[in-house]
């Protein structure tokens, strides 16, 4: 009871904090700058919509919720890409690295993050065709966060992220911050609680030479420059609670001690199914309310499916390109009998318009 009363208490003090961070209206929906800060990289996490928040961990946590981070035994390396819309040319490189600090010591993870969009046409007033060239949009964001668990039950971690948009002669910089907190109790810490604030942070503003604009005097004896400034935007900030349970099929047919087992993993059942529920609240956008679910076979097989329900979505007046449906894999297993574990992660996830959907494929080393 202490410990189910200490993970209640932590959970209302970080919804208490961020009751008045959140308190912003639909009418700003599509106000916030850097949405690519929405972007999950992950081919576990987009398995499920980021519905894992109350049990991912690794490096894959740090784009859900940082406080799975703390769940990292040693060594993790990570490397993903995500094919945008199959023709557009858009496409995520993400690199991930987290490193166990020491025994009773926290975890530190490091996420770096680039877009690529192509070559896109330079137009203008003078040149409304494009002959003037072409141009390369540069989208980076380098994380780094930390986390470490406080008990067998309660797991925070904290993050921070430098953001970088560009292009030849515009550019912007921010900086975002989130934190997380997971609560894991039951006879095998098989129920999974877990609330993450992501993206608060300083606003951007877009400035450079591409604001300025060659101006002739009222006498037109000479020309001169000037500079327009654009407007501060914000962090597309949000707050997301999620519930998960693991249910073990064969669970009566497992020893119940661990001296009835020859190792550790024996004595863990063989097929797990873990239902998981969600509730995300955005500051810019549509909330999401959603339903997910993984299978897993001795943990070296996994699938899993999705469905994210937000307002008006598949009709004409929907503000996502998603459906709200997802679906991934993962198959890993140890490289000899004292290598790491090699995991590889795919997911899928359909879009309306153009109907093309998006892939992500994750390469992963664990020790």
């Amino acid at each position: 009871m202490k410990k189910i009363s200490t993970g209640v208490l932590v959970a209302a003090i970080a919804l208490g904090t961020t009751t008045q961070v959140l308190a912003g209206n639909k009418d700003r929906t599509g106000q916030a700058g850097a949405s690519e800060l929405l972007i999950n990289p992950w081919g576990q996490s987009t398995g499920v919509f980021g519905m894992n928040t109350a049990q991912v961990r690794g490096v894959d946590a740090m784009k859900t919720n940082i406080a799975g981070l703390a769940f990292v035994n040693k060594t993790e390396l990570g490397a993903s890409y995500s094919l945008f819309l199959r023709g557009s040319n858009i496409g995520v490189n993400n690199l991930g690295f987290a490193q166990k600090m020491g025994k009773n010591s926290g975890t530190l993870g490091v996420n770096i993050m680039a877009l690529s969009m192509g070559e896109i046409t330079i137009t203008d007033y003078n040149n409304p065709t494009g002959t003037s060239g072409v141009y390369k949009p540069q989208l980076f964001n380098m994380q780094v966060g930390y986390a470490k668990s406080f008990s067998k039950t309660i797991h925070a971690g904290v993050g921070a992220t430098f953001v970088s948009e560009q292009i030849s002669n515009v550019k912007a910089s921010g900086l975002a911050f989130e934190a997380g907190i997971q609560y894991v109790t039951g006879k095998r810490d098989n129920f999974h609680f877990g609330i993450t604030l992501r993206n608060i942070g300083t606003n951007m503003r877009f400035a450079g030479s591409g604001f300025s604009t060659e101006n002739i005097a009222a006498q037109g004896e000479y020309s001169m420059n000037t500079l327009v400034p654009a407007e501060k935007f914000e962090m597309p900030t949000y707050l997301n609670f999620g519930v998960a349970y693991d249910f073990y099929l064969d669970e009566t047919n497992q020893p119940t001690t661990d001296a009835q087992a020859t190792d550790a993993t024996a004595a863990m059942p063989k097929h797990r199914v873990t239902p998981m529920a969600n509730f995300t609240s955005n500051s810019f956008n549509n909330d999401f309310l959603g339903l997910g679910v993984e299978y897993s076979y001795k943990e070296m097989f996994m699938l899993r499916g999705a469905y994210r329900y937000e307002k008006n979505i598949g009709t004409a007046n929907s503000t996502t390109m998603y459906t709200g449906i997802s679906a991934g894999a993962t198959v890993q297993t140890r490289i000899g009998e004292t290598g790491p574990t090699l995991a590889i992660d795919y997911s899928f996830r359909p879009t309306q318009r153009p109907a093309t959907g998006v892939h992500v494929f994750s390469l992963r080393f664990i020790r």
